[in-house]
């Protein structure tokens, strides 16, 4: 490699060392190419948050030397935060058919469909975008058109593998092209960037084909109203529910957003054939309870989703209860325990009964387990390893994975510039990496100060005074106090804590109290004073005055 060769560097923003949030970018030759964009969950550890999505400002700032944006597939810890992001990146979107279809729908809620543009880059194809010769590798994954990308550059090439697994029979699209990545790795690849998220589990993965016959025993064998639940973007588990319906009788209706999404994203590009349109939510009630089939989204326990409100018995058309099933066919993802659980909880209390996959066989894995691992850099042979799409403890593992198959593994994790090319590859620099919240139709730092005031609310709660003064800054009336979730409006606490806070206003020097702002910042010193004195809390506080 001469001293004309282009550097060639990888630095992930989202998804290394935690689950969802993937995007990854490459840098060569000064041109910069980022690879999915993905959205994750707060979780238990972050309670008062719903979604995140990673924060692009390091991007951002050189987006006129961001050759494009890459999506592998549909799933949404790659492609959920698009729509959040792109007005910050402004680059070409290059998908498959069915990644566009689903990405049309997103961009056109987030009334961008006319300004992001899309090229449809058709599964196994290849492209140009400055420097990076580009080639898609078909993937078996829980999702149409899942697809490794192979980066080829004067530098060398890296695979980066996005979500795989190795499915003798996915049902849906083909198997994993092994000729293809036994041919790149004849080729010569310098680094593989791979998927860790199942490197500590033994063995394989198991088949879609083998739910599909699973499901459609159980189904046959239950009574009264059956709802499934699972992610929406598996278009093979949803076809194997409805043929599963079929045979045991049943319609299929579908219920949630995200699952009519998907349907007609499906269907656009030529997936479920010879499954009837399914019915809506509106068709429920008049379809006896033994002859109906209810695909519903909330397998994660989002508190907003279509079971989570039938947990709850507020959905205003679909209702579960004694003598009804319901089936997760599907993984907890780390961090939705407790959420998943509460659901679970509330279903059981309402008479139903929840089935899982640890009582039957109704979900795989989509991602590679050990023998998958071995099995893929055996056909790739890269030089160096770099796990990716896991927390830590996913990436040690596969990274030892490697290292007994005698590849050299680098770890790292999100921000880290990993140098590959030229010379021996090194961390070399660090990037400015962190999350924004989706607060509404805005984005907030997860660290900033809105977030921070929502913790301190959700876990010391807000008290809020108000008091009015006169040009002396004498008090006129009696201060009041609004404290939701601290006190009850009749609780004999606040007149107490009132009493200390008057008492301490009245003290302040005259000239602080003739000052609006530091007669404002007086008080809430004063406030939370007499909050500490009898709730041992700290809460946070604001003062509205009004001077008469």
């Amino acid at each position: 490699m001469d001293a004309a060769t282009p550097d060639l560097a990888f630095l992930p923003l989202g998804g290394t060392g935690e689950i969802g949030m993937n995007l990854n970018l490459y840098r060569c030759a000064n041109t910069w190419l980022a690879v999915d964009c993905g959205m994750g969950f707060g979780g238990a550890e972050n309670p008062e948050v719903d979604i995140m999505v990673p924060d692009p400002a390091y991007i951002a700032e050189r987006r006129d030397r961001l050759a494009g944006l890459v999506i592998t597939h549909a799933h949404e810890d790659h492609i959920g935060a698009v729509a959040w992001l792109w007005p910050q990146l402004r680059c070409p979107i290059y998908a498959t058919p069915f990644a566009a279809a689903v990405l049309r729908r997103k961009l056109g809620e987030a009334q961008l469909v006319n300004q992001a543009k899309i090229t449809i880059i058709q599964p196994g194809g290849s492209f140009r975008l400055g420097p990076f010769d580009l080639t898609f590798i078909r993937m078996a994954h829980s999702i149409p058109e899942s697809q490794a990308l192979v980066i080829r550059t004067q530098a060398g090439i890296v695979l980066h593998t996005g979500d795989w697994k190795l499915d003798e029979s996915p049902l849906v699209g083909p198997r994993t092209d092994e000729a293809a990545l036994r041919a790149l790795g004849d080729e010569g690849v310098l680094a593989m960037v791979c998927d860790s998220t199942n490197a500590m589990v033994e063995g394989e993965s198991g088949s879609e084909g083998e739910v599909r016959t699973s499901l459609a025993e159980l189904i046959a064998s239950l009574r009264g109203r059956v709802a499934v639940t699972c992610f929406a973007s598996n278009v093979a588990r949803v076809e194997s529910v409805a043929l599963a319906a079929r045979a045991a009788g049943r319609s299929v209706a579908i219920v949630g957003r995200p699952l009519r999404n998907l349907e007609a994203a499906a269907r656009e590009c030529g997936y479920l054939k010879g499954i009837p349109p399914f019915l809506t939510e509106d068709d429920v009630a008049d379809i006896p309870d033994d002859n109906l089939v209810i695909l519903i989204t909330g397998s994660q326990g989002e508190p907003r989703s279509a079971l989570s409100r039938v947990a709850q018995d507020t959905h205003p058309r679909v209702e579960l209860g004694e003598g009804d099933t319901v089936v997760f066919s599907s993984r907890m993802i780390p961090g939705n325990e407790r959420a998943i659980g509460t659901v679970q909880d509330n279903l059981v209390r309402r008479g139903v009964t929840v089935l899982t996959d640890n009582d039957h066989f109704v979900h795989v894995s989509g991602h590679p387990a050990r023998d998958e691992l071995k099995r893929l850099y055996a056909l790739v042979r890269p030089r160096i390893s770099v796990p990716v799409h896991g927390e830590w403890r996913h990436l040690s593992a596969h990274a030892a994975l490697a290292q007994e198959l005698g590849i050299t593994p680098i770890l790292v994790e999100d921000g880290d510039i990993l140098s590959l090319a030229p010379g021996r590859p090194e961390v070399v620099d660090s990037a400015p990496v962190g999350r924004l919240v989706v607060d509404g139709n805005r984005l907030v730092p997860l660290q900033g100060s809105v977030m921070g005031a929502r913790r301190r609310m959700l876990f010391n709660g807000v008290v809020i005074a108000s008091l009015a003064v006169d040009e002396a800054g004498r008090l006129r009336g009696a201060p009041r106090l609004s404290a939701p979730g601290l006190f009850d409006p009749e609780d004999p606490e606040t007149d107490r804590i009132l009493r200390d806070f008057a008492d301490s206003i009245a003290d302040l020097p005259s000239n602080l109290r003739r000052d609006d702002e530091s007669l404002i910042e007086a008080a809430k010193s004063a406030l939370r004073k007499a909050l500490g004195r009898r709730l041992q809390k700290r809460p946070l506080v604001d003062v509205h005055l009004l001077r008469v």
